[in-house]
């Protein structure tokens, strides 16, 4: 419901206003993929203390001096195109702000424990009884049913319990061996994805029935589902997917080969490519061998057909090795840290940093949008704002509160 200024909208979902009562990740990066597109995204938090992840430093943004703020860059990661005003939802006259800028909004999206909202008079329930039209998205751990759902939880916790890490880490067999979580918070930032949809989705049927709905995301749903190649073989063959470290369970080779420099990834997606990588790395004799000519047969025969390649692969350096199977077109590629990342020619050519100034002056870096609309394409207007930034501009824009207004609720502590 946010205004739409001029014939052409700032962005794909401009239109709309969000709601944003999330905390840490997988609600704020859903929100943020919103924001990202042009949606009005209101970030609600707690006087004082605000998101969580504020906290979460060092790392830590910093001012225009190079001092550090009192926000962390994780929280950054998942804020930017937001406002922020502070509410504090146990007193009766916060409960009534949330009410009255849910009835003009579209979303809400919130991350609280089962039923710590209803007892507010923020649930669904009592807020789609103001707004029929509202689309409310609650993300938990578990989900709003079964009997876990009233359990704590965190990403680590589902990356285990949610099968990705009996899939991930090295085999059971060699050194280092063992159950290995993800690097990044991955069951937070599925979530974060899939609850995108689900509220595009619904306000997408909303535009044909004309009413809103409530979405009930779990993070124990999405990374399993996550693992939607793996089970659905497990399904059909009722054989328990393991580990097969830097390997693939159904390509071969698809895995790191050390070099005579750095190691690098070589990932052989067919059997015509294997013909181009063989042929790259000199070795006709395993090109012509009918033992290795379809997948299935290098499957079955990797443990005798890789300590080949990876005897060839020593010969030469990665850089070598990367020109050599470019030129034929097998993918492949160089194991990059993040520095090197961003000092890679396509990336640049991409844009996928983005430099934001600050309120303060100073400079907020982020990561681009992948989400490329070429007619309206993701806008970065706003760093991570500030805790309560923008309180008095909403409340008095928005709900037509007054100057007086504000002074009371700031004394009360509401605001």
């Amino acid at each position: 419901m946010a205004d739409v200024k001029g014939s052409t909208p700032a962005g794909a979902l401009s239109h709309l206003r969000v709601l944003d009562m999330s905390r840490v990740l997988a609600g704020p990066w859903a929100t943020q993929n919103l924001a990202d597109l042009g949606a009005e995204v209101i970030k609600v938090e707690r006087p004082r203390t605000g998101d969580d992840t504020r906290g979460w430093g060092p790392p830590w943004i910093q001012d225009e001096n190079g001092r550090n703020t009192t926000d962390s860059t994780y929280y950054a990661a998942a804020n930017r195109g937001k406002q922020s005003i502070t509410v504090d939802i146990a007193s009766v006259e916060g409960q009534h702000i949330v009410k009255e800028l849910a009835a003009i909004s579209d979303v809400v999206v919130e991350n609280y424990k089962i039923g710590d909202l209803k007892r507010y008079g923020l649930d669904y329930e009592s807020l789609s009884a103001i707004n029929p039209r509202l689309v409310y998205c609650s993300i938990t751990g578990y989900g709003q049913t079964g009997p876990s759902a009233h359990k704590p939880g965190y990403d680590f916790v589902f990356q285990a319990q949610g099968g990705l890490m009996s899939i991930t880490g090295e085999r059971d067999d060699v050194p280092g061996g063992g159950a290995q979580k993800v690097g990044v918070a991955i069951a937070d930032v599925i979530t974060g994805m899939y609850a995108s949809i689900a509220i595009l989705a619904a306000l997408n049927h909303r535009d044909v029935s004309g009413c809103g709905q409530y979405i009930d995301m779990a993070l124990l749903d999405c990374i399993v589902a996550l693992g939607g190649n793996q089970v659905t073989g497990y399904f059909s063959s009722e054989k328990v997917p393991h580990r097969y470290g830097n390997a693939h369970a159904s390509l071969v080779p698809y895995q790191v080969f050390k070099t005579a420099g750095s190691d690098m990834v070589v990932a052989v997606g067919n059997d015509q490519q294997w013909q181009k990588y063989c042929q790259a790395i000199g070795r006709p004799d395993l090109a012509a061998d009918t033992r290795w000519n379809k997948v299935t047969g290098r499957i079955v025969g990797r443990e005798t057909l890789i300590p080949e390649l990876a005897k060839t692969m020593l010969t030469r350096t990665a850089d070598d090795w990367i020109k050599r199977l470019e030129a034929l077109g097998v993918p492949c590629g160089r194991i990059n840290d993040y520095q090197q990342v961003f000092e890679d020619p396509q990336v640049t050519h991409r844009g996928l940093r983005v430099d934001m100034p600050t309120e303060d002056g100073g400079v907020c870096s982020t990561i681009a949008s992948p989400l490329r609309l070429m007619g309206t394409p993701a806008q970065y207007k706003r760093s991570p704002p500030k805790l309560g930034g923008s309180t008095e501009q909403v409340l008095k824009s928005l709900l037509n509160r007054s100057d007086q207004d504000l002074a009371v609720l700031s004394q009360a502590g509401v605001i």
